[in-house]
């Protein structure tokens, strides 16, 4: 008798993980340079104030957030008191504030629908805080447009911890690493994500050049 032999698949992956400030929204890191600028303070050493060093995952009150262990209110005493031991005025509140009204990138949003229609599997894996929940979750009809969403405040672990990125594919049921693509505005978030086998794609302020490569991976073109 001959062999059946099993016919490969010609698509080289499975799923589209995004993360979502920076990718579908404007930059948190931008808005934090920004408040440097204002405050005629290095922009950089302004976001790390806020953010914490942000290629790690640390004890810094950002990062209690982002893992669910404190409040946004504990988190923002304990930023204000960083900058006030610098001489600086820096206030997480007046970051997001920047960040307020900001349009959505209608661009990933299309992406995302065509990735869908076309039978790739779709998630969010968001460092985020309990607080914001409600505000992010208006800004997308989210149901629609991903299969799973991890966020890190609620799992406990936050990027660019590896376990969050297994724990995504995992949920989109098994997904081989090799199998998956992952798009970040930060690039230790990228850099993690491929550290696993995942391809990283790394959007910048303007996505276009992220849109041109995950199109050119995934062989998604206009009008597909």
């Amino acid at each position: 008798m001959k062999k059946r032999v099993m016919k490969k698949s010609a698509r080289a992956y499975d799923a589209v993980l995004f993360d979502l400030g920076g990718v579908f929204t404007d930059s948190p890191f931008a808005a934090a340079r920004s408040l440097g600028e204002e405050l005629g303070a290095d922009p950089m050493r302004v976001m790390e104030i806020v953010f914490g060093p942000y290629h790690d995952d640390t004890d810094h009150p950002w990062h209690r957030l982002e893992r669910g262990e404190l409040s946004f209110d504990e988190a923002r005493a304990e930023i204000i008191a960083i900058g006030e031991r610098e001489g600086l005025d820096v206030d997480p509140m007046v970051v997001l504030m920047k960040l307020g009204g900001g349009e959505t990138r209608r661009e990933m949003v299309d992406r995302v629908r065509r990735l869908r229609s076309a039978g790739y599997r779709t998630a969010i894996v968001t460092n985020n805080a309990h607080e914001f929940r409600d505000a992010w979750r208006a800004i997308l009809p989210f149901d629609e447009l991903f299969d799973e969403i991890v966020d890190s405040c609620q799992l406990g672990v936050r990027k660019p911890d590896p376990r969050i990125f297994l724990h995504a594919l995992d949920r989109l049921g098994g997904i081989d690493p090799k199998r998956a693509v992952f798009l970040d505005d930060y690039e230790a978030n990228v850099r993690a994500a491929a550290d696993l086998g995942m391809l990283g794609i790394l959007v910048g302020e303007d996505p276009s050049q992220a849109l041109y490569e995950l199109d050119r991976v995934i062989g998604l073109h206009a009008g597909s």
